[in-house]
Order: structure tokens, then sequence, then C-alpha cells
């Protein structure tokens, strides 16, 4: 069966924004069974690379042919070594095991809004200081917006830490690996360099260091690992859900929807990410909404929404970053290689 493109995009952002809500609520999820977040940091990179490995190295070698070398790591990664080391470091090792460490301390809820809430402002800032961005008015207000936001969920965390609360933890970890991908987001910007090469680049970068240095010392017993006596099928699913869902298909994916509908639509789409993250914490991980996450919550989709609608420079497409705004750049996402969350 053919689609049209306008029915490919459809197809792509459904896949996009299920992939990256996903992304939240099964890393809670998984927080409470088996593995350690550097275990499943390990099967998200393992898992990516047996599906964006060998695209890279054909990408690196139709390169090489054309007379354009500029590949690294034996030919895995289809960009120069330092673009490839700098923005592995951070949207791939950084953001991975921040973003999942958190989801040990505190709630899908508070990812939901600290997750996308906390890129997009660590994303003007940067691109204002190292690209030159320009913050006009309404931009300014869609991001007072998501501060007002995000201090409503993270301050009533930190109040409670006077009260031995630990949620306060999480909260910082969403918010630094926000802010790690906001790096690895300006750097792609920096560097030109294209969405898909940019995700398999982070993806060869973790593969040829984390993997087997994380492989050698859990084998030697030098870090805690949880992979010799975790059940094989929650070894099998996280390679297949992080590694493979949230990384290979949600960055395809994502990369289509924004070819189909451009970066300023395809944000006000992913959007929709924060709040179905949160509906799902609460209906399906049994957690519960105070009224500062429900603020919250609306406080920073709102400021997505009017900050890309009011952003002039969010219509001129930006290789691997949809918007300034963007839930997640290349999914992996945050849940893109993260994530995108």
């Amino acid at each position: 069966m053919r689609f049209s493109p306008r029915t490919a995009g459809w197809v792509a952002a459904g896949v996009t924004v299920v992939a990256w809500t996903a992304f939240i609520l099964v890393a809670r999820a998984s927080a409470h069974r088996s593995l350690t977040p550097f275990d499943l940091s390990f099967l998200r990179f393992c898992g990516a690379a047996a599906v964006l490995l060998p695209w890279g190295w054909r990408l690196a070698r139709a390169d090489r042919a054309a007379g354009a070398a500029a590949s690294s790591l034996g030919g895995l990664s289809p960009l120069p070594l330092g673009p490839t080391v700098a923005m592995g470091a951070f949207g791939g090792l950084a953001y991975g095991m921040l973003a999942y460490a958190g989801f040990f301390f505190a709630p899908a809820a508070h990812a939901a809004v600290l997750l996308p809430g906390s890129l997009p402002l660590w994303t003007a800032l940067l691109a204002w200081a190292v690209l030159g961005d320009r913050i006009g008015r309404g931009r300014a207000f869609g991001l007072a917006l998501i501060v007002v936001g995000d201090l409503l969920v993270g301050g009533a965390s930190l109040l409670a830490a006077f009260d031995g609360g630990s949620v306060w933890k999480g909260d910082l970890l969403f918010m630094a690996a926000a802010m790690s991908w906001a790096v690895y987001s300006v750097l792609a910007r920096r560097h030109r360099a294209e969405a898909v090469r940019a995700t398999i680049a982070i993806v060869a970068f973790a593969a040829c260091s984390y993997v087997p240095l994380y492989a050698a010392l859990a084998a030697t017993g030098a870090v805690p690992s949880r992979l010799g006596t975790a059940p094989w099928t929650e070894i099998g699913f996280q390679l297949l859900f992080q590694g493979v869902l949230a990384v290979a298909v949600a960055g395809i994916a994502f990369t289509r929807m924004v070819q189909a509908f451009g970066p300023v639509r395809s944000t006000m789409i992913t959007s929709m990410v924060p709040a179905l993250a949160a509906l799902g914490a609460v209906l399906l991980l049994g957690e519960s909404l105070g009224w500062n996450q429900a603020a919250g919550l609306l406080l920073v989709t709102g400021g997505i929404v009017f900050g890309v609608r009011s952003s002039s420079a969010a219509c001129a497409p930006a290789p691997s970053l949809s918007s300034p705004f963007a839930a997640k750049t290349i999914a992996t996402s945050p849940h893109s290689t993260l994530g995108k969350g």
C-alpha cells in the first residue's frame, strides 16, 4: 500500500507522539523493576546500534565513494570525529544516563513537565549565547510561561526536601538531561548536521565508548549491574523499546514528520506529549496529579505553543532542530536518541 506524502507525514507524527509518550511511561515503570539506570542506557545503545550502525556504515561508504571523506570511528559514524564526540557526549551519554536516573526518583508526571518543559528554555538560552539567535517578545513570553510551569512542579519537590523527600533529585536530573539535549541540539545546528546522520553519530559514539567500557566494568563487578540477574524477557524488551523504538524508529519518524509539515507544525503536534504522558501516568501507573503539576503542565504546553507561533525564527528550518521550543529535536528524546525521550 502506498501512502500520499501527507498521509505518510501523519503516520510519522502518530508514531513520534506515541513513542515519545511511551518513553516517559516505560522508563518510569522500568525504575521499579530489575535494571539500573546504567543498565538501561547500555541496552538502549546496544539496541539502537544494531539498527543504525549498518546504516551509518553505508552512508560513510557512499560519502567516500563521492569523495567526501567526513566519516569517523572506522566508518560507523557518517560525521567527522569532533562533532561525533561532542554530540555523542551530550546527546547520547549525558542525556540517557541523566534521564534514566531521574525516573528512579521522580514520577512520570514530573518528567512529562520538566523534560520537554526545560528543553526549550535551555535551547533558547544556549542558541542566544552561542549562535546569536534573537529572543523576541513573544518568544520571551512563551519562555516565561515555561519557567513558571517548571517552578510550580520542581519548586514543590524542593520544598518537600526539607521533610526528607527525594523527588527533587529526579527533577534536577530531568532538567540536567534537558540541558544536555539542548547542548546537543545547538551543536547539531552549529555543525549543520542532518538529523539522521546526527542520530547515527551519537549512537556510534556510545557504541564505541560506553558500551564496551560498561560491559567490561559490569563483568568484573567494578560497577553495580543487574544485567546478569534480570529476566531475559525484560532485557529483550528494553533492547527493542529503548534502542529500536525510542531511538531508531522515533528518530526516523520525527525526521519524516518535519519533512511533511515543517518545524513549526511539527512542534505543535509534539506539544501534546507532556499532556499525554501525564495522563498516562495517572491512568496506567497510578500516579496522582496535584494542582501544581496540572497548572505546570498547562503553562509549559501553552509556553511551547505560544513561543512557536510567536517566533519568526521558528519558521526557518534548521538542521536537526525542529524549533527552539521542540519537545524533542530528534527523538529520542529526548525520547529521541532518548527519546526523545
